[in-house]
């Protein structure tokens, strides 16, 4: 089958970074703090065991199938996707059990899909992914159907019908819509039906714990809703799923979710750190980083080597990681291959040329599709050591 390809081998001149000190890396590169990345893992693993809630890492955000192995090895289920191509990339790299969260329409992809859950379940693993139309059942149906006279065997995937609780993008509105969808499911044996996707995405981003949960009060009830009818027409509804970071803990208090699709937790970038945190929520730290070096300094500001190529813009530009309160710096929109860096108010201090500064990116999802690999260091932003190269398995995955 035509699954994607994993990239080609690192060059010599990244496996030679191993064991080198931070200082060696050069920029702008983009850096994992691993020790914070294992205790955002954990802390996202003892969350979820708990609460006795079922959390699957949605891939989108790292792209990475190493990382996404690393996840499933504490606990996670398995992972989220967006795109066929992320999940064939998944599992290319070895995770057996992926979710696509989104509709899948063209025939070509279609039939991608169900060759990729043909070989899962030849695997032992599973694949699941959303629909919201008659029409997008109809053909998955259809592609499933050609796959199992091509391949042979029985194969059956996992559809989620996805409801809008909020969001404002895909899903059918909650209540009776959903139940015709899921009629329409059982019509075809190679389909079954798993669920309800349920994701508010733009509850992700709201700054106080109190807004929050009342946008996700509703979207619990909703589905609440749409789960009672179902199940009035005599079919169980296995499982309720979505939550992001930011909301996961209004999700899980609700009762109605079974499952988590948080994925930034991971990583953190600088949005996220502009919401206030509720206080159920575990302390996920900023783990991804842009290093930079300064490359030219004026009276009034100075100048560093990363523009928008390393890192993406859409939910504002990176701030300045100042943990020990050196340097108060603002970065501001220098171009695509500078960063202009300017004293925070109240601060004068100009960092001197030649100085490695670091960037919280202030989305994290598309600044990893900006790079091929992830600079995974040990011991601390200062004074630790390159311990591996990530691989990006997924960059550019956008089919």
């Amino acid at each position: 089958m035509n699954l994607r390809q994993t990239k080609p081998p690192l060059d010599d001149s990244l496996r030679q970074l191993i064991g080198q000190p931070v200082a060696a890396i050069d920029t702008p590169a983009l850096v994992v703090d691993l020790d914070a990345m294992q205790r955002n893992l954990a802390r996202m693993a003892d969350f979820a065991r708990k609460h006795g809630i079922r959390w699957r890492a949605h891939a989108k955000m790292h792209k990475s199938s190493a990382i996404a192995r690393l996840q499933v090895q504490a606990g996670a289920v398995g992972v989220c996707v967006q795109k066929t191509a992320e999940a064939e990339a998944m599992v290319a790299g070895g995770v057996h059990d992926v979710y696509i969260t989104n509709e899948v329409i063209a025939p070509q992809k279609l039939a991608r899909v169900a060759q990729l859950a043909s070989r899962l379940a030849v695997d032992g693993g599973r694949l699941g992914i959303a629909v919201d139309s008659r029409e997008g059942i109809v053909r998955l149906a259809q592609a499933m159907n050609d796959a199992r006279q091509a391949l042979g065997g029985g194969t059956v995937i996992d559809v989620y019908v996805e409801i809008d609780v909020g969001q404002g993008r895909c899903g059918v509105p909650p209540g009776r819509a959903a139940t015709e969808l899921v009629h329409e499911i059982r019509r075809h044996p190679a389909l079954r039906f798993a669920g309800l996707q349920a994701y508010h995405g733009k509850a992700q981003h709201v700054r106080t714990p109190q807004a929050r949960r009342e946008l996700i009060a509703q979207a619990a009830q909703d589905a609440a809703f749409t789960r009672k009818l179902i199940e009035a027409d005599g079919v169980p509804v296995p499982l309720v799923t979505g939550a992001g970071t930011g909301s996961m803990v209004c999700e899980t208090a609700s009762g109605v979710y079974g499952e988590l699709q948080a994925g930034s937790f991971l990583f953190m970038d600088a949005d996220y750190a502009q919401n206030e945190r509720d206080p159920a929520q575990p302390n996920f730290e900023h783990a991804l980083f842009v290093k930079t070096q300064v490359i030219s300094a004026g009276l009034r500001h100075a100048v560093c080597d990363a523009g928008h190529k390393s890192h993406a813009i859409d939910s504002g530009l990176p701030t300045v990681h100042d943990p020990d309160g050196e340097h108060g710096l603002a970065y501001d929109n220098g171009g695509d291959e500078h960063g202009i860096l300017r004293p925070l108010p109240g601060r004068q201090r100009l960092p001197e040329i030649g100085r490695t500064l670091w960037l919280v990116p202030g989305h994290c999802d598309p600044t990893v599709n900006l790079h091929d690999h992830l600079v995974g260091v040990k011991g601390g932003l200062v004074q630790g050591t390159v311990d591996r190269i990530i691989r990006v398995d997924a960059r550019g995955a956008l089919t």
